[in-house]
């Protein structure tokens, strides 16, 4: 007797293209990545490739519904490979859904600052920024600032302005930031500055700093400035760096031995002796 060949269930041809959509929106995500971090292209079209990868992997969770759809009513092979598509997928996907969700609760902000009546400028970095970003947007976005962040208010710190320097500067390289120019206060320049260029943490996107330090009666007052370079809203990330580095300075201050956590004192000008004229 001739035995039988073994049956094989038809493979779902739509688990098929899941996981090939769901492993092409993976490379093309990760190779958009790679560009705007090694700055090989201009980020404009890498983020289109991006927001392309987004799409593919939207499709592919959309197909591997179809196919579990399918193996549940006609028993085709292919469940392993239409879940890995959904997952892969969905994967891709959480990050860009949680921005969603920040972009639908927070104001299309991409400048914050701490002080809106006087922001800090950018100088050194002015050249590098679009023209049409490089001043601050005015009263109508520090309105929408004050509402969505009351919290971001200059920083008071009870210690001399060249240890509050020290420390921001600290705090700045210890967060790999890439310092462009740097004055410590005093001099011509009364107030000390640090400026920086920061990254996103996933695409690498630029985003500018800009650090005031200046003299207080007592003390120093700290402001900052963060400003995105490209998109319409920063999903809230300048407004997050201004409070963790604020929170950090603080700490840094708190963790300072006595002697250093007031500002220097000048003692008092000693008024000389009248003399008294001989009689």
């Amino acid at each position: 007797m001739v035995p039988r060949p073994p049956f094989h269930e038809p493979l779902s041809r739509l688990a098929t293209w899941s996981g090939r959509l769901a492993l092409f929106a993976l490379a093309v995500a990760g190779l958009s990545v790679v560009v705007v971090r090694s700055d090989l292209l201009e980020v404009g079209p890498a983020l289109a490739a991006f927001a392309a990868a987004l799409a593919l992997a939207g499709l592919a969770v959309l197909l591997a519904f179809a196919a579990f759809v399918r193996i549940w009513q006609h028993g085709h092979a292919g469940f392993g490979r239409a879940l890995g598509g959904f997952v892969l997928g969905c994967a891709l996907l959480v990050y860009p859904a949680y921005l969603g969700y920040r972009a639908i609760s927070l104001p299309a902000l991409t400048d914050i600052t701490s002080d809106p009546a006087d922001p800090p400028p950018f100088v050194a970095l002015a050249g590098q920024r679009p023209p049409n970003r490089r001043a601050y947007p005015g009263p109508a976005a520090a309105a929408r600032q004050k509402t969505a962040y009351p919290d971001l208010v200059p920083l008071e710190e009870d210690i001399a302005p060249q240890e509050a320097y020290r420390i921001v500067l600290g705090l700045v390289i210890r967060r790999k930031w890439q310092v462009v120019d740097a004055h410590p206060p005093g001099g011509a320049r009364r107030d000390g500055t640090v400026e920086a260029i920061a990254r996103s943490p996933i695409m690498g996107l630029r985003d500018d700093v800009v650090i005031r330090i200046r003299p207080a009666a007592g003390g120093t007052t700290i402001d900052m400035r963060s400003a995105s370079r490209f998109g319409p809203h920063d999903f809230g990330a300048n407004a997050a760096r201004i409070r963790s580095l604020f929170d950090d300075i603080d700490d840094a201050v708190g963790n300072l031995p006595p002697e250093s956590a007031a500002p220097e004192k000048k003692p008092p000008a000693k008024r000389p002796t009248p003399r008294t004229p001989p009689r």
